[in-house]
């Protein structure tokens, strides 16, 4: 019973609504009609057709210095001093740490010792060998006396060598004792402080890091190469010479670093828990800007794609199972209808200062694609009128 009078109430009032409905319609009889007396949605298009666009790829990437070496001292000894300052920019051959020198300097004065009773040996028994010699020729000593003195100044000649060798060694020692620097860098902190005692290589001093120059590392998936590599075959991608892709770098707040670089390695192996091949470029830091371990976006550049279809980022669509445009469809009675046409896209290209998408299929050349007034479509299907006088 209830619901019998909310019905009789209900009735005057669609009527009602649907009077008002009609006037209106009625009003705008002017503008064409489209599908339920709909205008048409007022579009603008673009010809599909087919370009050659610069192919830029990007990646994660870490960086590290040019040289990232570690400081050792090739001597035992104790610490007498440490040279720098943690973080100092370091220039090369500066001392770096000091061990106690006067061992070393003792031991250079025993080889200069060593070396000067070498060349005494040497005189005296090449004075006995001549004094031989001469009694040898008079018959007046046996062969093998002589034989012996030359032997014995040989054998001088030789300890006179060793010598030499011994005293280049305890200077050198003496020159590592004051552990300098191999390379120019920043110091990183001390691992040993003054008065430790040090067993050689063996003990690590500290690090230091060429930061002039810095690598930036990036792994490339196996399965984008491949793709690449077919994409080239079929003559869809043509890549820089060499592989030498340029190089330039995003950093964390989106910025552009100043300085390019150009890939100059690309490991043949491939990660077995990544799935990537390592590559590696090298870019110029003489700011300082860049600093080891940053985490960095590279974005590679130098390839080409060929016969690309090319459409503005605002004209693809996605209806949750995938991207897909409008095509403007003429119909008969000279009716144009937007009809979606489902589309798999690439990589994201500039076309004209903006972002644009790559098609790779579902479109062909001389499509016309709608790139503006999409949002006044309503419905796959719907009328719409072209006016592409202000594009």
């Amino acid at each position: 019973m209830y619901l019998t009078k909310f019905k009789r109430r209900a009735l005057p009032f669609s009527l009602a609504t649907a009077s008002v409905f009609t006037l209106v319609a009625c009003g705008e009889g002017e503008a064409p009609q489209g599908h339920g007396g709909m205008p048409p949605a007022q579009v603008q298009t673009v010809a599909v057709e087919k370009t050659s666009v610069p192919f830029t790829i990007e990646l994660p990437a870490t960086l590290s210095g040019n040289k990232e070496v570690e400081i050792r001292a090739r001597v035992s000894g104790i610490i007498e001093s440490r040279n720098f300052e943690e973080g100092q920019v370091i220039s090369e051959g500066q001392s770096l740490f000091t061990l106690d020198l006067e061992p070393f300097k003792l031991e250079v004065d025993k080889a200069k010792a060593q070396l000067q009773a070498a060349k005494a040996s040497v005189e005296q028994t090449k004075r006995e060998r001549d004094r031989l010699e001469a009694l040898k020729n008079e018959r007046s000593i046996s062969k093998r006396e002589y034989d012996n003195a030359v032997s014995a100044y040989d054998i001088a000649i030789a300890n006179l060598e060793t010598s030499k060798v011994a005293l280049k060694n305890a200077q050198l020692d003496l020159e590592y004792a004051q552990v300098k620097a191999p390379v120019s860098g920043i110091a990183g902190r001390e691992f040993v402080s003054e008065g430790s005692y040090v067993q050689g290589p063996s003990v690590l001093l500290t690090e230091l890091t060429e930061t002039t120059k810095m690598r930036v590392r990036f792994g490339f998936s196996e399965r984008e190469q491949l793709d690449m590599r077919q994409e080239v075959e079929n003559g869809y991608l043509t890549l820089p010479a060499g592989n030498q892709f340029d190089v330039q770098l995003v950093l964390q707040n989106g910025s552009l670093y100043g300085q390019t670089g150009k890939v100059n390695f690309s490991d043949v192996r491939v990660n077995r828990n990544t799935g990537t091949s390592e590559l590696q470029a090298v870019v110029n830091n003489p700011d300082g800007q860049l600093r080891p371990g940053q985490f960095v976006r590279v974005k590679l550049t130098g390839a080409i794609r060929n016969e690309a279809i090319v459409l503005p980022q605002r004209a693809v669509l996605d209806n949750g199972t995938g991207k897909f445009v409008y095509v403007a469809v003429e119909k008969e009675q000279g009716m144009t209808v937007a009809l979606p046409a489902p589309v798999e896209v690439g990589e994201w290209v500039q076309l004209n200062g903006e972002n644009a998408w790559v098609i790779k299929s579902g479109l062909n050349p001389g499509q016309p694609v709608i790139v503006e007034g999409m949002a006044r479509i309503f419905f796959p299907g719907m009328p719409v009128q072209v006016n592409n006088k202000g594009a």
